[in-house]
């Protein structure tokens, strides 16, 4: 059996892989898992410089690896790929491992040593998504190699090239084959394994579906799961906003990589005395977007990774259009709209009751909401079954933290948005999952508790 990735650039078959059968799979666990106890034995030291180097090595390859995600998933070359977000959170998980994995000392006297460690799962399985193929798939993978855990990755089928470019450039430094296999497995492979504790923990990131088919088959084993799932962030322009900052970080948030990032803006509350002028700039900077072929370096918005993708925020659209929606970008000005190539769109007179401020859209649209005041814009943010980060845009911090205190989110951002911090924690609540990635947090879901109670006497 063998997993395809289908271009979104026209239609073809970019790549195709054969799966492991659960026998073969079997055995690349087994590997791992001996491999394993050699790897955590080497000097936290070693390991920091091992996986810097493997990092380092991705970044030699990244003038193939560009055009590679263009065919891949659709980003458009002329925005480089993802090497700088990539190492900058590689960089930092390894410049803090070494106090985020110390032991805490409790007493070390005459009569006691009791300490706490924290030391590795053993085997850690990572399930990446395509939307941001690097970047996700490293905020495990750097740190749970560091604490001298083995990883397995598994690569979305979207970006299969992704996770063997990750093998070969950390191989090629020293990392041992087993302590990081790159796999190509399917559904019911992943589940029976996770099913019979193949894993120390498992970290996914992509659909709420998917979540749950984790959480089903990690049940009763009392395997740690971390999930880092959907989104539908708000932004909220106060009264006092910096309009012309808020309206182009908002509107870049909501259309960057055709809209498919599960921290992207997707919906939009304008305190009234701003809305009429905020919503006539964001459609000002989307006429000046270019939809096409993402290879040409013109393009800004390239086709989504897949035809269905698209068409499922085309039903969205369409569905709020037919409620009421008012939608300010003309089709005529993006003729090459069609398959997978889907153009932006603004949304106004839009309400909670239409699916496109309610569901995970993944596209180039947001709907954008006038309202009176913060309790109103409060109340919105948090009416989600979604909680992943919030974007608040004023100059009055306290005003910021007091809001912030009362969104249902994940991340809260103030004059900024659509970034991932890893000197903070990556986590999200509700239907976005649970679980935190990056930050010494990372490192403490990475790993697990012992306890030395040493007497001496």
């Amino acid at each position: 059996m063998t997993i395809q990735c289908i271009s979104p650039i026209d239609g073809s078959v970019y790549a195709m892989r054969e799966i492991l059968s659960p026998a073969e799979a079997h055995a690349a666990v087994i590997r791992a898992k001996n491999a394993q106890s050699d790897w955590a034995a080497l000097p936290l030291s070693d390991r920091i410089e091992l996986v810097q180097a493997g990092v380092a090595a991705v970044g030699a390859m990244n003038d193939d690896i560009v055009p590679e995600l263009a065919w891949q998933m659709g980003r458009p070359v002329r925005y480089g790929g993802e090497f700088g977000g990539f190492n900058e959170r590689a960089s930092y998980m390894a410049d803090i491992a070494q106090d985020a994995l110390s032991p805490i000392e409790v007493e070390d006297s005459d009569a006691f040593r009791r300490l706490i460690k924290r030391v590795p799962h053993g085997l850690v399985l990572v399930v990446a998504p395509w939307n941001y193929p690097y970047m996700t798939a490293i905020n495990t993978v750097a740190p749970a190699l560091i604490a001298g855990n083995a990883v397995m990755l598994k690569h979305a089928s979207q970006t299969p090239l992704v996770g063997e470019r990750m093998a070969a450039a950390f191989h090629s430094v020293g990392i041992p084959a087993d302590v990081f296999q790159n796999v190509f497995l399917d559904h019911t492979t992943t589940s029976g394994l996770i099913e019979d504790r193949a894993f120390g923990f498992v970290n996914f990131t992509g659909s709420v579906a998917g979540g749950r088919a984790m959480e089903a088959a990690a049940s009763g084993t009392f395997t740690g799961i971390g999930l880092e799932l959907g989104g539908k962030d708000p932004g909220y322009v106060m009264e006092d906003a910096n309009l012309d900052a808020a309206v182009e970080t908002l509107i870049d948030g909501a259309m960057f990589n055709s809209g498919q990032c599960c921290c992207g803006i997707e919906r939009i509350y304008v305190h009234e005395s701003l809305f009429e002028q905020f919503v006539e700039k964001a459609v000002e900077i989307v006429n000046g977007y270019k939809l096409g072929n993402p290879l040409d370096q013109e393009t800004t918005i390239g086709p989504m990774a897949h035809v269905r993708f698209a068409d499922e925020v085309r039903h969205q659209i369409t569905d709020a259009i037919a409620a009421g929606a008012v939608a300010h970008i003309n089709p005529v000005d993006f003729p090459e709209d069609s398959g997978a190539y889907l153009m932006p769109q603004i949304l106004t007179n839009v309400t909670h009751d239409m699916r496109v401020m309610r569901e995970e859209s993944f596209g180039p649209v947001v709907g954008i909401m006038s309202v009176k005041d913060d309790a109103e814009a409060i109340q919105l943010m948090n009416d989600s079954e979604f909680g992943l980060t919030a974007s608040l845009w004023t100059q009055n911090t306290a005003r910021a933290e007091a809001i912030a205190d009362q969104i249902e989110t994940g991340t809260v951002f103030m004059n900024r948005a659509d970034y991932l911090d890893p000197g903070l924690c990556w986590t999200g609540c509700k239907d976005t999952g649970r679980g935190g990635g990056l930050s010494a947090i990372g490192y403490h879901n990475l790993t697990r508790p012992k306890s030395y109670h040493l007497k001496k006497v």
